[in-house]
Formats: C-alpha cells, structure tokens, sequence
C-alpha cells in the first residue's frame, strides 16, 4: 500500500472553497490529509468521511467526526446529514471508481447548502500519453496505478468531467487541468503557442468545481 497516495493534502483545492465551511464530506477521504487542511483554513464544525479500505480509514478516524468505512454508494448518508446542509463536498479521484458516478453526485448535490460546492477531481484519458500507447502500441493494460488503474471503472474527458459534476443541477465554477504547465516547462511553451488548445492532451487530471 502506497501511504503517501492516502495521505498527500490535495492543495490544489484550496483556492475553491467557499468562504464559508462549516460542514463538508469527503469522499475516499483516505487518511484525512486534505480535510486537516480544511480546517486549517475554514472554521469546520463537523467533517464526515468516507474511506473504502478499512486499514486507511482508522488512521482517518480521529480527523473526522463521522467516518464510514465501505463503499460509498452503499453508506447511508442521508440518514445523518440533512438535505441542503452541507458547506463542502469533496470526491478527489473517486468517482471514477464507482459503477455509477452520477447517482452519487446527485446524492451530494441534495445534501448541499445554497452556496455549497462540489470539488472533484478525476483522471484524463485524454492524456497524450495514454493516446499514444494506445496509438502505436496498442497499450490498454490495467496496473496498479495511474490512468489504467484497474480498479478504474469509468473514463472521463474534460467536457464528461464537467457534466458528472453538475449532473445534480450545480453549476459549472470552474474546470482546470489539476497540473500546471508553467512557461519554463515545455508543455507548458507548446500549449501557450497553440493558444491553450492542447491543455486537453496535456492534463493528467481535471479539477472541476460546482456550485448549488
């Protein structure tokens, strides 16, 4: 088990919250890196989590104050948390591991406060990387990890990221290539010459944020 994959704060969220978190979920919240970082920076009085594998969500356990440990298509949310109370709800890099993504972001989209926002991220498979193996190698073999991940059982590009994110009736805030290509780097020169028109081969994940 890769301990810095579930315990790496995802940052990048950061600059997206809403002014205002009082409540928020974390969907395949791991050890709860990223909601610690939350409540360094908003005032949350109550965080819920939600963590597949059962060694990961007790080192969740004391960074929530309601964790459920299991799929969480099958955890009985709404029998603890009350339609439209919900500051935050965070799925970073779990959706596409669900069979049915969009119910459960219909699920958290109920659950959030006029205001509320909706972060996800999910992986690219637009990636030229990927393209290319598949391309000239004929490359579509699950691992361990990364794009092909086998426990991967939905694929998204950015104009699908963004409609699995406001399928609940949010509205589209932002969507952005969770990597930046700075001007140095060389990704980052060939996109600003073609104007940020490759951003879509060149983002390994997108962040979109929706909001009620």
């Amino acid at each position: 088990m890769n301990n810095s994959y579930f315990d790496t704060p995802r940052l990048e969220i950061m600059p997206h919250l809403p002014a205002r978190v009082g409540r928020l979920i974390d969907l395949g919240c791991g050890t709860g890196a990223t909601t610690a970082a939350v409540r360094a920076a908003r005032s949350v009085a109550w965080a819920g989590g939600v963590e597949y594998l059962p060694d990961v969500a007790e080192q969740a356990r004391a960074r929530f104050d309601r964790l459920w440990v299991g799929d969480a298509a099958q955890a009985g949310l709404e029998a603890e948390i009350a339609p439209a109370s919900l500051d935050l709800a965070l799925c970073l890099d779990v959706l596409e591991h669900m069979v049915d993504p969009w119910a459960m972001v219909k699920r958290l989209s109920s659950l959030l406060a006029p205001g509320g926002r909706l972060i996800v991220s999910v992986p690219n498979i637009r990636n030229y990387r990927f393209i290319w193996k598949l391309a000239a190698k004929g490359d579509f073999h699950y691992r361990d990890f990364g794009l092909l991940d086998r426990t991967h059982l939905r694929f998204f590009v950015q104009e699908t990221a963004e409609q699995l994110a406001t399928c609940g009736g949010l509205r589209l805030v932002t969507s952005r290539s969770v990597q930046d290509f700075p001007p140095t780097n060389l990704r980052g020169v060939l996109n600003a010459a073609a104007g940020g028109r490759l951003i879509g081969l060149l983002a390994k994940q997108w962040l979109i944020v929706a909001e009620k």
